[in-house]
Parts: structure tokens; sequence; C-alpha cells
């Protein structure tokens, strides 16, 4: 994993810029300490070339994780704030540490059925996010995956005091930023027999919801998605719940190429922040958090009648 643990430092036009708020560093970038003048190539994109540096011009500042170095570095600035004055002249002072034994680790738990202890509903979040960039600037991650957690912490809560007939099991996936790492290695080393998981329910932000909730998976498991809108609709619980097809985004989806049945739930509306400095708690409404903890223990009801 390609880590940027020390210095984060870039000028823009002789301007120091605020690292995450104005600007981030692709995230394969090499550090490099170098003073350049950029050429302009097309409407976003600037070069010194014989530096190896890249500066893009970007409607949101979006981070991510990168499993490589590239041989050059890139700054990413916000579009906005380069209309009038394109940058034309660089100051960058960036340390990259590459770890290629990148350690991450998932923690599970299970409240063992009553009746058929052998037959597991599974509720998983990943608790991993983005890390820091540079010594003074981290990306929160509350949204995308603190909420996820927490509601997986409330239904743990509640299951360990109220058993099930089925057991209820619950994974803390790590590394699902770095390419859903952790859900991929558990599918290939499985804790209990993949074949013995009634259905997996994967939460991966879902702090909001002003607008609903969206399920992905759900054009595969017809049935088990009319179950959720009939006990939404009974219950008046989420203004919506959108179905989606099949889609590589999120920990379900190694449960479903192994055959798994599983759907990924996020919540929609409220806060735009993603991968970004401004993904902060406080900024969470938890609008349909309760609600949502209602329709999943119906949804579990009926995945065990």
């Amino acid at each position: 994993v390609n880590t940027f643990p020390g210095k984060m430092q870039v000028k823009i036009n002789g301007r120091k810029l605020n690292p995450g708020v104005d600007f981030i560093v692709n995230q394969a970038s090499v550090g490099k300490t170098v003073s350049a003048n950029l050429v302009q190539e097309d409407s976003v994109t600037f070069v010194a070339a014989s530096s190896r540096i890249v500066v893009s011009l970007q409607e949101k500042l979006t981070w991510s994780v990168s499993q490589k170095v590239a041989d050059y570095t890139e700054i990413i600035l916000k579009k906005e704030d380069y209309i009038k004055n394109p940058p034309n002249q660089i100051e960058v002072d960036i340390e990259n540490i590459f770890v290629d034994d990148f350690r991450a680790h998932n923690v599970s738990a299970i409240v063992k059925g009553t009746n058929k202890p052998d037959s597991v509903i599974l509720i998983t979040a990943h608790y991993d996010h983005l890390g820091g960039m540079g010594k003074e600037t981290y990306f929160p991650g509350a949204n995308d995956n603190a909420s996820g957690v927490s509601f997986l912490l409330s239904l743990a809560k509640y299951y360990a005091q109220n058993p099930q007939k089925y057991s209820i099991a619950f994974i803390c996936f790590g590394a699902e930023e770095a390419g859903i790492l952790g859900s991929k290695y558990f599918t290939e080393n499985p804790q209990i027999p993949l074949t013995n998981i009634r259905f997996m329910f994967n939460v991966d932000m879902v702090g909001t919801g002003e607008t609903g909730a969206t399920v992905v998976n759900a054009s595969l498991h017809k049935k088990e998605f009319e179950w959720l809108n009939q006990i939404n609709d009974t219950e008046k619980l989420l203004v919506k719940i959108n179905p989606r097809g099949k889609a590589a985004n999120s920990d379900h989806y190694f449960f479903t190429e192994k055959g798994v049945p599983a759907f990924f739930l996020y919540t929609q509306g409220g806060i735009t922040a993603y991968h970004d400095v401004f993904d902060k708690a406080e900024t969470l409404p938890f609008t349909v958090y309760e609600n949502l903890f209602k329709l999943f223990v119906g949804f579990n009801k009926q995945l065990m009648n």
C-alpha cells in the first residue's frame, strides 16, 4: 500500500495550499521535493515534464488507496479555484512510503442460534478508511464507514441480548478501501462454511437516509428484496428502498461470487462528503438509523421463518 506519513507541502503560484482542502495527491504518487514551471496540456491538465509532475483540475477532491507507486507525482486541485488564474508554477515537498506487506485484520463474532446454530445470518461492515495524507491531515470516514460499524455493533448488542433461532454472525472487515481485500480473504479462508450462510447483509455508509436507501444485488434476490419492501411499506420506515443490480463496490461482492446470497445497503440524501476530509461525525444526520435497525430485525425474522 502506498502511504504518505511524512511531509505534504504544495505551493501553487507561490501560495501555500492546505492538504485535503485545497489539494490532494494522487494516491499512487511517488514523493519528491522540487520546484518547477508548469505547461498547460489541456483545460484541466498541467505538466512539468522534466520533473515528472502532473497537476490536474477536478470538480471535487476525492481520495483513495493505491497498491502501487507510479513514477510521477500528481497533484489534484479544485477546478473552481483556478478558472481565472491557471497554475503555472509549483513547489512540492512530499514524502511517500510504499509498504509492500501491509497487514490488516478482520474482526468477527457470533451469537449462536438456539435452534439451528449451523444456519447463519451474516452482518458485515468495513472498519477501515483512507488514513492520513501527511502528518497533519487525515480522512475521518464517519459515514464511510464508521456509520456502518456503529450500526453493526448496535445489532450485535441487540442479538447478544436476544439470541435467535439461527446464529447471527458479525464481521468488521479490514482493507476494504484497498480493494475489498478483507472480505476476499474471508471467502478464501472462511471461519464458517459459506454454504451455512442463509443470507449476508453488508452495510456501508448508513449515516443519512433523507431520500431512502439503495440495495445492491436486489435484482439477484428478488424475493428477499420484496420482503424488505413489504416490511418497509407496512411499518413506514424509509422513504424508499431503491433496487440496484450486481456491483463490485463493497464487501458483499466476493461472497456473491462464491454463491452466497447477499445484499449491500447504503442510505442516500443529506451530506455529499465522500472520501474527503469533510466526512465527519458531526455532519451525519442519522435520519433513518433507528428505522433501519427495525428494518434489519424484521428482515432477519423473515429469513428465519
